[in-house]
């Protein structure tokens, strides 16, 4: 299961993290990007939202490189 999750960094802005979960353990994140304005967070939202709706077909990019391991 994938869903986006919302947090605030350490210099005030709203980072957006793209978890995936498996049971009860978060077993991959991936890094959207972190904003400091509304317009900004919605951008982010949309793009995380893509990388989700990337998995029901052919995703557009290779994001492994960007994954924590």
């Amino acid at each position: 299961m994938a869903y986006i999750r919302k947090f605030k960094t350490t210099s005030g802005a709203t980072g957006v993290q793209v978890c995936y979960k498996q049971g009860n353990k978060v077993t991959k994140t991936i890094h959207v990007g972190s904003a400091s304005s509304e317009k900004g967070l919605l951008k982010l939202m949309r793009k995380a939202q893509g990388i989700i709706d990337g998995e029901k077909g052919a995703p557009l990019f290779n994001l492994d490189k960007y994954n924590k391991k």
